[in-house]
């Protein structure tokens, strides 16, 4: 069987846009969106880590993930991000929104603050693949989680039928071995920018990026010109994405994009605490850094 993300090799992890009055903006969501598709975008990760998962309610999550379906319209992959620590909780949310007709998958997370080990968190995905209605997405970050999966715990996880693929956040070796020894369906994605052009010339899936909400073009490229064995183009590709994927990331996520958004004339709102917006100095040196 085909995995349903095999054609998808850029997905952007949107932001989450607010309106003054703290409630979700969905006039600038679905333009967002549309500008991306535009620029060559996928797929789309609704409510990650960028899209401030952690101080949004269940209700505005379902609502998200219901109007990304809305407003992606067929034209691109939709993953709607259902991870927590708690596993039933997850079970639970994880039906919800297998309700919503068009979300393709489901992205799940290592679980953090509880800190389980490689056979708890075993256990735990297992659960939540057995009893998703939708296929699961992996989304190993020990840099955030502390509990990272082992590649061999990745491994054993990628042989349950309903787990597609992992968003993998840890280093070089580890990617280039998975990629190497994971099943043919299973797909490796990278949710670093700056490992995009390894993974895929490793032969991973692609990269559930940050930094494509301005520059999905020069991924489309560079993948583009990796599928055509051009290495010095694709080369030439990720040595400018690759200092913007610095400047994105030198403030907690999502404070940078909404700032370069705000800058563009496109309002996205303050990002929720505990995530504090940037100073009009640190806006000014992020502009300049990825040139916009």
């Amino acid at each position: 069987m085909t995995n349903i993300l095999s054609d998808t090799n850029l997905i952007t992890a949107i932001i989450t846009p607010f309106d003054d009055d703290g409630h979700i903006n969905f006039d600038v969501y679905q333009k967002i969106i549309n500008d991306q598709i535009d620029d060559g975008v996928k797929g789309f990760l609704a409510a990650g880590t960028t899209g401030e998962s952690p101080t949004l309610t269940q209700d505005e999550k379902l609502e998200l993930f219901a109007k990304t379906v809305q407003f992606v319209n067929g034209r691109a992959k939709v993953i709607a991000n259902v991870g927590s620590n708690n596993t039933q909780e997850t079970i639970d949310f994880a039906q919800k929104a297998g309700k919503i007709a068009g979300i393709d998958a489901l992205l799940t997370v290592t679980p953090y603050y509880n800190k389980p080990d490689q056979e708890g968190m075993i256990a735990h995905f297992t659960a939540i693949a057995d009893n998703s209605p939708l296929p699961i997405i992996i989304y190993n970050i020990p840099g955030r989680t502390i509990s990272g999966l082992t590649v061999e715990s990745l491994l054993q996880l990628a042989e349950n039928k309903n787990i597609i693929a992992v968003k993998q956040c840890a280093s070089d070796y580890d990617m280039s071995e998975l990629i190497q020894r994971a099943p043919k369906d299973f797909l490796v994605f990278t949710g670093e920018d700056g490992q995009s052009f390894l993974n895929y010339a490793l032969g991973g899936a692609g990269t559930i990026s940050v930094v494509s909400h301005f520059f999905a073009k020069k991924f489309v490229e560079m993948f583009a010109a990796l599928d055509a064995g051009d290495l010095k183009t694709a080369a030439v590709d990720f040595r400018f994405i690759n200092p913007r994927v610095k400047a994105l990331f030198s403030h907690p996520s999502p404070s940078p994009v909404k700032a370069v958004y705000d800058h563009l004339g496109i309002p996205t709102g303050k990002p929720r605490l505990p995530i504090l917006p940037l100073d009009k100095e640190e806006t000014d040196n992020i502009i300049k850094e990825i040139g916009l």
